[in-house]
């Protein structure tokens, strides 16, 4: 975890919040900062899990979780069947419990982010160094990763907007709620589920985030930025199918 955490004694170069700002508009400076040693990522961490929040607080008041519940149950027939055949007093204690996990899942986001970076730089840590040569520490992978997603507060704020602005709570797809993909200009009930999962993947942000991931990682290790390029799409490209491969057998 050493590695992980922010080094007591950093070399001289930009503070966090020139790191955070720079992601959006000169990433190249944030990512050359993270190679001489600036490897603090609790900024990011920080501005990444309040703009969360926001978006939690937002659906919570123009949704409800019960609505937001109820519109995941109606875009899965499975789920809308198995729920039919429970008794009323099982159901009930099922949609409870289901509300929780989704509240539940809200407030502890930031948590699954940080376990996720952890396992994403580990697997891109040894896809660029011994893959493509480079010399990268597993901690800069990590603080690339935090700054390479600084753009997903974008989605989350274009979540606000579209609740503001009068998007219906019946309408309304928490794992698909900005107008940043392909799918969410397409109807889930009646749209092929490997389709709707391929469409979905095509995310302008998504892709966003991965070419700064794509650069960043090149940058900490040395090596061309087409094999930070390779790497990051490379793995993108595989849990993508993965994910249509899904869709196609289970039905999402």
């Amino acid at each position: 975890m050493s590695e992980v955490q922010s080094p007591a004694t950093e070399a001289a170069g930009l503070s966090q919040i020139e790191r955070v700002v720079d992601a959006f508009t000169a990433p190249s400076k944030t990512f050359e900062d993270i190679k001489r040693g600036n490897r603090s990522w609790w900024l990011p961490f920080i501005v990444m899990a309040l703009f969360g929040y926001i978006f939690f607080a937002v659906v919570s008041q123009k949704v409800g979780m019960q609505q937001v519940m109820d519109n995941q149950i109606r875009l899965s027939p499975k789920t809308q069947e198995r729920m039919a055949q429970m008794p009323p007093e099982q159901r009930e204690r099922a949609n409870k419990i289901s509300i929780a996990i989704v509240q539940g899942t809200f407030l502890v986001t930031p948590l699954i982010g940080l376990a996720g970076a952890a396992i994403i730089a580990l697997g891109l840590w040894g896809t660029i160094n011994f893959v493509f040569g480079g010399k990268a520490k597993y901690g800069q992978i990590f603080a690339v990763s935090y700054y390479a997603w600084l753009p997903s507060i974008v989605k989350a704020l274009l979540g606000v907007v579209v609740l503001y602005a009068g998007m219906a709570p019946e309408s309304f797809n928490v794992k698909n709620f900005a107008p940043t993909n392909l799918g969410a200009f397409m109807d889930p009930t009646s749209a092929s589920p490997a389709l709707y999962s391929l469409a979905s993947s095509l995310d302008i942000v998504t892709i966003w985030m991965l070419v700064l991931m794509g650069m960043g990682i090149a940058t900490v290790a040395g090596v061309k930025r087409s094999s930070g390029y390779i790497a990051v799409f490379g793995w993108w490209a595989v849990f993508v199918l993965i994910g249509v491969g899904w869709a196609a057998a289970f039905g999402g």
